[in-house]
C-alpha cells in the first residue's frame, strides 16, 4: 500500500490543519474549510489564521435543501475576494486551468490531491501503443494561452463516473481520449464545460445522469471503454431522486465497470473518500470482480501542511489490465 502526496503545485498550498479545519491557498487566495479528520491543534493563532485568510467556510447546521443528504453552510468573506478566479495546473504537456468559485456546499471546483490521478491517467493513455495522439495549439483558449489536443488514429475511450468538474475528464483529454463525463447535476456540468473551455480543450461528450443507470445502459448497448474513472460520494442523489449510498450500491457498480472495460489494456481509476472505507476495500471490491490482475496499487493520498503534519484526503485503486 502506498501513500501518495503530491509538492508541486504551483498554485496549492496546504497551510496549517488542527481543530477540524484547514488553510489553503488556491492560486492567492486563502480559504478557511472544515476538515473532520484534522483532530490535532492548529500550529498558526487562530488570528494568524484570520489575518492571512480571505474566506471562511462555515456549516449551518440542518440547513439543507430538499432531497441533499448533505449540509449546507455559508462563507464569510472579506472584501477582496472574488466570487471567481482561475488557478492552473502543469504536467508534461498537460496544461489545465480551473475556474473556482465559492458554493454552498464547501466545494470550490477542485480536488487538489486528485492530481496524482490525472498525470496516472495521461501516462497511461499517452504512452500506451494502442492510442496514438497529436497535440497542437488551439486558437480558442481565451483566458490562457494553454494547448489544445487533436486526435489521430485510434483513441482511447474513457468513461469518468461521478465526474464533477471533471479534472479527470480533462487529463484524458488532453492525453488524446474520446471522453464520456457523467454527472447528475446540470449546474456541475456547465461548470465543467466552462473549465474545459479555458483549458484549450473541446469535445467532451457531457451526460447529464444517474451514473448507476448510464452504466446499466451502457452495459445493454454493448459498449466498452478503454478506460473507467470512479470517484463515487459517500451519499448522492440523480437528477430524478435516485438515491446513491456507498457501501450499498459500490459493488454493483463495479460489477458493471466490469463488463463495461476493455480485457485487453483497459485501465481502472476509483477513488474513494468515505472515512470508514480503506484501501483494502477497494482492493477486495476490485478483485471480487476482476480477480487478480497484475500491477494493480492501492493507496491513500495525502498533503502535508507547513508543519509537516500529513492530513488523509481518500484512498484510490489503480490498475491496468
Amino acid at each position: 500500500m502506498e501513500l501518495l502526496t503530491f509538492k508541486h503545485w504551483s498554485d496549492y498550498e496546504l497551510i496549517d490543519t488542527g481543530s477540524r479545519e484547514k488553510l489553503e491557498r488556491f492560486g492567492k487566495y486563502i480559504l478557511v474549510r472544515p476538515e473532520p479528520q484534522a483532530v490535532w491543534q492548529k500550529v498558526l493563532a487562530d488570528s494568524e489564521w484570520e489575518r492571512m485568510s480571505h474566506a471562511r467556510y462555515v456549516r449551518v447546521k440542518g440547513k439543507k435543501s430538499p432531497g441533499d443528504d448533505v449540509e449546507r453552510g455559508t462563507w464569510n468573506r472579506k472584501t477582496q475576494m472574488p466570487d471567481q478566479w482561475t488557478i492552473s495546473y502543469r504536467y508534461k504537456d498537460m496544461n489545465l486551468a480551473f475556474r473556482l468559485g465559492l458554493t454552498a456546499f464547501g466545494h470550490i471546483g477542485v480536488f487538489p490531491e486528485q492530481a496524482n490521478n490525472w498525470n496516472y491517467i495521461y501516462d497511461v493513455i499517452v504512452q500506451s501503443s494502442k492510442f496514438k495522439v497529436q497535440s497542437s495549439k488551439s486558437p480558442t483558449s481565451q483566458l490562457t494561452s494553454l494547448p489544445a489536443y487533436q486526435l489521430t488514429n485510434s483513441p482511447a475511450k474513457v468513461l469518468n463516473l461521478f465526474a464533477y468538474t471533471g479534472g479527470s475528464s480533462l487529463a484524458a483529454r488532453a492525453a488524446g481520449a474520446d471522453v464520456v463525463h457523467v454527472d447528475s447535476v446540470k449546474p456541475v456540468i456547465t461548470w465543467a464545460k466552462e473549465i474545459m473551455t479555458v483549458s484549450g480543450l473541446d469535445n467532451i461528450r457531457w451526460v447529464v445522469e444517474d451514473a448507476m443507470n448510464f452504466a446499466r445502459r451502457e452495459v445493454k448497448r454493448g459498449n466498452h471503454y478503454d478506460g473507467i474513472i470512479l470517484d463515487p460520494p459517500a451519499y448522492g442523489r440523480g437528477p430524478d431522486g435516485e438515491k446513491w449510498i456507498l457501501e450499498d450500491s459500490i459493488d454493483e457498480l463495479i460489477a458493471l465497470c466490469r463488463q463495461l472495460l476493455e480485457p485487453e489494456h483497459g485501465f481502472l481509476v476509483l477513488s474513494l473518500y468515505s472515512m470508514g472505507f480503506s484501501a483494502l476495500v477497494a482492493e477486495s471490491l476490485v478483485k471480487s470482480r476482476f480477480g487478480d490482475i497484475p500491477g494493480l496499487e492501492i493507496g491513500e493520498f495525502y498533503f502535508e501542511d507547513r508543519a509537516k503534519r500529513k492530513l488523509p484526503l481518500g484512498t484510490f485503486l489503480r490498475v491496468v489490465s
